[in-house]
């Protein structure tokens, strides 16, 4: 069933934005959310939504109020045990949170990660050669937006290549695992001790090589900048949220402008915007849909009373559609500034590796634009269903080369 503003006929509060027909098509009832009011409670779950661009944008940056150490997902870690340890990065507050932030925004800034621009290319362009040759009609999201980030950020981690088929699947599994446990929590549960024990084990100093994020991870421990024990997780928290958050990213981005070809041909004729492309098609998108934080202390927002310790569940995507926010919303506009975008969430816990993504999309969309004069969508497209991610399967295109 496809859901729409005028066929929604519950009310918001009773509807549950996790099932298979809004992770399909959530549009209208972020819209639907977005008119109820600021804040609405969602009695499926017991959580307090936000849809609107400014109250998500100030649960970001207020982290205070809005703590993301009792859980990022609906699980309450003040009195639930979580499956994994929690993420030192996005499941932590100061001053936990602040030493291990400061070592990976030395790591992947923007002057650090410039070293990779050059080999991205190279490889950018060789991945794109290699496709090309093959024909001229393929699967942008296997071929594309998941063959280059799996050729080149693992090994700019330092990971080897045995294990690394298992990257997708638990970053699937993970962020499946911040919504409620519904099917697609329990589709990957028999795999979560093999994939977690996979993943752990390529976070280890002795598998890492000598030159990549991960041995710089280890050498701040080594410093004194980090413990020893918070050097393997802070890897894992790069494997984690650098990988899968990135393939929808670009699948997003590509499949904006297979449906855009103005934009495509602006891209062609001034490269430059290949960045804001791919903000603008996280914008549009947000390949991570929703984060929850839990309250520290009673709040009115809106003018509804949230009480202390109950889960706020932030719609980024919601805001990022939000015509409060921006003009014409829903279009994919490479004129626009999208900065400001909650994509990337925003404030303290705002994507430490954003910078990175950025440079991987933007180096596969210059090698792309270079070849490739046109391209569409080419028969028919499926979605992926996951709780935190808007996610493509198969996105088969046929483009025109030069």
């Amino acid at each position: 069933m496809t859901i729409t503003p005028a066929t929604l006929k519950r009310p918001v509060r009773d509807v549950d934005p996790f099932s298979a027909d809004i992770l399909e098509d959530p549009l209208p009832f972020q819209a639907a959310l977005r008119d109820a009011g600021p804040v609405v409670h969602l009695d499926k779950y017991d959580v307090f939504a936000m849809g609107r661009y400014n109250e998500v944008h100030a649960a970001l940056t207020d982290w205070q109020t809005f703590q993301s150490a009792a859980g990022v997902g609906l699980s309450n870690f003040r009195t639930e045990v979580p499956w994994r340890p929690p993420s030192l990065l996005l499941e932590a507050d100061p001053p936990h949170h602040d030493a291990p932030r400061a070592v990976l925004t030395k790591i992947l800034g923007p002057r650090e990660i410039r070293r990779l621009a050059d080999s991205w290319a190279a490889d950018a362009e060789e991945l794109v050669d290699d496709l090309l040759a093959k024909g001229e009609a393929f699967d942008a999201v296997t071929d594309l937006a998941e063959a280059f980030p799996l050729r080149v950020f693992p090994d700019a981690v330092g990971i080897p290549q045995a294990g690394r088929e298992n990257l997708l699947p638990y970053g699937d599994h993970a962020f499946n695992a911040f919504g409620p446990p519904n099917e697609l929590v329990a589709k990957g549960a028999p795999r979560v001790a093999e994939l977690s024990a996979a993943i752990a084990a390529q976070c280890a100093r002795e598998v890492l090589t000598t030159d990549g994020f991960g041995a710089q991870i280890w050498a701040a421990a080594d410093r004194g900048d980090i413990t020893a024990a918070q050097a393997p997780l802070i890897v894992r928290s790069l494997l984690t949220a650098g990988v899968d958050t990135t393939v929808n990213g670009l699948a997003a981005v590509l499949h904006a402008f297979a449906a855009h070809p103005d934009q495509w041909a602006m891209l062609r004729k001034t490269p430059a915007l290949s960045r804001t492309a791919f903000d603008e098609a996280v914008r549009l998108e947000s390949p991570v849909q929703t984060f929850f934080r839990t309250t520290t202390r009673d709040i009115e927002v809106g003018g509804t009373r949230i009480p202390e310790s109950r889960k706020i569940l932030m719609f980024l995507g919601s805001a990022n559609r939000d015509p409060r926010r921006w003009e014409n919303p829903d279009a994919f506009d490479l004129n626009r500034d999208p900065s400001g975008h909650v994509g990337f969430g925003f404030g303290i816990h705002q994507c430490v590796g954003q910078h990175i993504a950025r440079l991987e999309a933007s180096t596969i969309l210059n090698a792309l634009a270079k070849r490739v004069t046109s391209l569409e969508i080419s028969g028919p497209t499926r979605r992926h269903h996951n709780n935190t991610l808007r996610a493509w399967e198969s996105l088969p295109v046929r483009v025109r080369t030069a």
